[in-house]
């Protein structure tokens, strides 16, 4: 581990990985609402190899402890050499900052990888220490050349740290559902304009005709499950971005290390799965991950990833679904759009005030556009 100073008797220190830490010290910080800040998924992803040596993402947490104390304050960090996997894009930040005769590689990354999912990135003791990791994480980057650092997907109560330390906000938007109360599906869609009530209905029985829906937890995900969902998400990755990001082994560390925070839902023709959608099971939300098939069905994809999940969270008394990145379809479907906000932090004064410049103007067009959005949801207008 490498030592950075802190005020007062406190020191910030970087390891080269997560499990250096004691779970049991780490997730006294991290909570156990939010499962993808957790020991068990980011050791998942060190132990597995889907991030570490070649990938793009060395792990490089950053925490405060008082000397040989326990840890009190920590951030889930990466070096990264690229800007794939993060679902905020900085490509042409990344092209202008090397026109201009920087490196803009390696930078500090604050995520949880692969992730597009809301949540904390400051991992605190007391709320005092926000402002000295992040001083921390800004020194890091000067004494080792790091062109910028950036957190992603934070969560809307630690918005406000960020901004205070001088890091830039940037916005963007997603598709959330929300549980307003809903003893069952029906009351959701009851809530509903008429016509796409129907629409709704009509996707489901078309779906629901071709295939056997099951969902598994726990000690009931078996490895020939993984395997088949395996095949899925590779066959998804390949269509999408190329090469899958998570290794076939993380699946398994993942349902080894928090099989009952995780929900597969799997469909099947003739008893063999042909479609399947991975979810994570959060304090208050239900968080659809990754989904493939094997045979295209009709409104599978919708049926699996967006209906199961509003089943399982209203099942779950759970308070929303958060779906991932992109997917305007979502909204059609009962899926309301959110703001979701990183925060930006730029060693170069030059580079960061044309960065702010940037930002003040793509926030008005993004508020625009969800407000826009606002008014095409399927709901009732009464």
């Amino acid at each position: 581990m490498s030592e950075a100073g802190t005020p007062g008797d406190l020191a910030a220190r970087v390891s080269g990985s997560v499990g250096a830490f004691e779970r049991a010290e780490w997730n006294a910080l991290a909570g156990a609402d939010n499962p993808f800040v957790s020991h068990e998924f980011l050791t998942a992803l060190e132990d597995s190899g889907s991030v570490g040596p070649g990938t793009g993402w060395q792990p490089a947490p950053l925490v405060i402890s008082t000397q040989d104390g326990p840890l009190l304050a920590a951030m889930p960090a990466y070096l990264k050499g690229h800007s794939q996997g993060e679902y905020v894009f900085d490509h042409s930040w990344a092209d202008a900052y090397e026109r201009a005769g920087g490196s803009y590689y390696p930078k500090l990354q604050i995520a949880a990888p692969f992730t597009p999912a809301t949540g904390p990135r400051l991992l605190l003791s007391d709320e005092a220490l926000a402002a000295p990791l992040l001083a921390a994480a800004g020194q890091l980057c000067l004494q080792n050349g790091f062109s910028s650092a950036h957190a992603t997907f934070i969560e809307p109560s630690q918005h406000p740290l960020f901004e205070e330390a001088g890091w830039m906000l940037r916005s963007d938007i997603q598709f959330h559902w929300h549980n307003r109360g809903f003893a069952r599906f029906d009351d959701f869609l009851a809530t509903l304009a008429s016509r796409k009530r129907k629409d709704l209905r009509k996707e489901r029985a078309a779906a629901q005709a071709e295939v056997d829906i099951i969902h598994l937890r726990g000690g009931d995900i078996r490895p020939q499950h993984w395997d088949a969902f395996w095949a899925f998400y590779q066959d998804t990755g390949a269509r999408k971005w190329g090469t899958p990001y998570l290794t076939r082994a993380a699946f398994d560390l993942l349902g080894e290390r928090m099989g009952e925070k995780i929900l597969l839902v799997l469909a099947l023709q003739d008893g063999e799965p042909v479609a399947g959608a991975l979810n994570f099971i959060g304090g208050d939300a239900l968080y659809g991950r990754y989904w493939g098939c094997t045979r295209d069905i009709r409104f599978l994809h919708f049926e699996l990833c967006y209906y199961q999940a509003i089943e399982a969270a209203i099942e779950l008394g759970l308070a929303r679904v958060e779906a991932g990145a992109q997917g305007g379809h979502k909204l059609a479907r009962g899926y309301e759009p959110v703001e979701t906000v990183s925060a930006h932090w730029f060693a170069d004064a030059g580079f960061r005030s044309a960065v702010e410049d940037f930002l003040e103007r793509e926030r008005a067009g993004v508020a625009a556009d969800r407000n826009y959005l606002a008014t095409r949801t399927p709901f009732r207008k009464d």
